[in-house]
C-alpha cells in the first residue's frame, strides 16, 4: 500500500527549533502504532477478537457471564503499547482470570498467557496481511522534516512485527534504528511503561535521553518516556485522551505531528 503525501506541508531544516522541538534536543524516539502508521486500530480490534472468542468459551464451559473486551476502555488501560504478554496478563488480571504462563512457543490455541498473545499475534498478521498498513501522512511528513533538520531518528515499538509493518507501509527508510519487541527479547529489556526501550533506543543513537524526544500515542509509552528521563515527551492524541496523556507525563500534546512543523 502506498503512503501518500501532502504537498501542502512545508519543508523544512534548521535542528530542533525548526520542527517545534527545544534547543538541546539531538534525536527524536518515535512510537510505531498510532503514531507514525494506524496499526493500533488493527491492534485493539485483533485483542478483542482474540479475547472475546475466550471469553465466550470460558462462559460456555459454566465460568464467568461473558462480558465483551471493550475496544477503547481495556486496550488503553490494559494493552495499548505493552508487549505482547503483560497485556494478555494484565486484562485477564483485570477480569480475575488467572491461566498458566506458558512458554513463548505455546501453540495459538493453549490456554496459557502465551498462547493467547500467540493466538493475538496470528489475528494481527492476517489482518495486515488482508488489509494492509496505512502510515499517516503527517506523520510522514514530519518524520523527513526531522531528517532534514539534521536529528538522528529510531523507531520504538514494543511489537515483533515491527519491521513487517515498517516495510509494509513503504517507511523503513525513514530510521536510522529499530527497537522492537525482538530486540526486548535479544536484549532482556522491560517492555513500557519501563523506560528500557526508549534508553536503548538513545544508545543506538549515541545519545542521551536528555538529548532525545519521545513520541508516544500510549499511556504506557508516555509514562516509559517520563520515567526515562527524556528532554520532551510529545503525546500524539488519535482517541480523545490528551488529559491522560498530560497526566502521564506528556509536555505536550498534539492530535498530528505535523502540527508541530514551524512551531516551537
Amino acid at each position: 500500500m502506498t503512503t501518500h503525501q501532502n504537498p501542502q506541508l512545508p519543508t523544512v531544516s534548521g535542528g530542533p527549533d525548526a520542527v517545534g522541538l527545544p534547543r538541546g534536543i539531538r534525536a527524536c524516539l518515535f512510537d510505531l502504532d498510532g503514531v507514525i502508521t494506524e496499526t493500533a486500530k488493527v491492534h485493539a480490534a485483533a485483542w478483542k477478537e482474540m479475547f472475546d472468542a475466550y471469553l465466550k468459551t470460558r462462559a460456555e464451559r459454566g465460568h464467568e457471564p461473558f462480558v465483551a473486551f471493550d475496544p477503547a476502555a481495556d486496550y488503553d488501560t490494559y494493552v495499548d503499547g505493552m508487549p505482547r504478554a503483560d497485556g494478555t496478563r494484565a486484562f485477564l488480571k483485570s477480569r480475575g482470570i488467572t491461566v498458566p504462563e506458558g512458554n513463548s512457543d505455546d501453540p495459538p490455541d493453549a490456554e496459557t498467557v502465551q498462547g493467547l498473545g500467540n493466538r493475538k499475534n496470528r489475528i494481527v498478521l492476517r489482518r495486515i496481511h488482508d488489509d494492509g498498513v496505512q502510515a499517516y501522512p503527517g506523520s510522514v511528513a514530519y518524520v523527513r522534516a526531522v531528517r532534514e533538520a539534521g536529528l538522528r531518528r529510531a523507531v520504538v515499538s514494543s511489537s515483533t512485527n515491527c519491521h513487517d509493518v515498517l516495510v509494509a507501509a513503504h517507511v523503513e527508510d525513514l530510521f536510522e534504528e529499530r527497537i522492537d519487541g525482538i530486540t526486548a527479547q535479544q536484549q532482556h529489556l522491560a517492555g513500557k511503561p519501563a523506560p528500557d526501550m526508549f534508553l536503548a533506543g538513545a544508545r543506538a543513537l549515541d545519545v542521551d535521553p536528555a538529548e532525545a524526544v519521545v513520541f508516544e500515542d500510549a499511556l504506557a509509552g508516555v509514562a516509559a518516556g517520563r520515567a526515562g528521563g527524556f528532554g520532551y515527551v510529545i503525546g500524539v492524541d488519535r482517541v480523545g485522551q490528551a488529559e491522560q496523556l498530560l497526566a502521564h507525563g506528556a509536555d505536550r500534546v498534539v492530535t498530528d505531528l505535523a502540527d508541530l512543523l514551524g512551531k516551537k
